[in-house]
């Protein structure tokens, strides 16, 4: 099942998503709306409404993992399963870091992984700008991490040169050419 947004919007009430984490979350679902609707118009099959559900739910888990070690993305996986959005489940999953980026065509776990990195907090940055808050938020001074996290972010590089060669914009453009409505009231 594909939820729908106002789906979305009670999952993330249910499980005490905090608004921080709300508003990062609808402003990922925009860009990764952005980039569907202009990824589907160079020809690529895509579907907007699973996109947009993943992207809301990204970070569903986030909440209860924030004092504990647990992995958030699993944790989301999980709630997923749990409500039977098969179809979001991996989208989920892979949001921090994306497992598969070996196909010819575009998918919805890709744009949602490109979408995040593409938002910090509430605002569209640059993948350099959002590197930065990861290493400082999530590297623990470890040399091991911040290697880990500067190889997640190449890759994301990579997707980011692969989405924009066929567009008619660029990554710089993204912040500007999204939709500002909201999607959860």
């Amino acid at each position: 099942m594909i939820p729908t947004v106002d789906d979305c919007c009670r999952l993330m009430a249910e499980y005490g998503m905090l608004g921080n984490i709300r508003d990062h979350s609808m402003l990922v679902a925009r860009v990764a709306a952005l980039l569907v609707d202009n990824i589907r118009q160079a020809g690529a099959v895509l579907s907007r409404e699973r996109a947009v559900a993943g992207a809301l739910l990204h970070d569903i888990g986030k909440t209860a993992c924030l004092n504990t070690e647990e992995d958030h993305a699993a944790r989301g996986r999980e709630i997923c399963l749990a409500h039977g959005m098969v179809e979001i489940a991996e989208i989920v999953a892979q949001h921090v870091i994306l497992r598969d980026t070996g196909r010819e065509a575009f998918t919805e776990e890709e744009i949602v992984y490109y979408a995040d990195k593409r938002v910090n907090h509430d605002q569209v940055v640059s993948l350099a700008e959002r590197l930065v808050y990861i290493l400082d938020r999530y590297g623990r001074q470890d040399a091991r991490r911040h290697q880990a996290i500067r190889a997640n972010f190449e890759r994301c590089k990579a997707l980011e040169n692969r989405i924009f060669a066929g567009l008619p914009f660029g990554p710089v453009e993204v912040a500007a050419r999204i939709d500002q409505r909201l999607f959860c009231p």
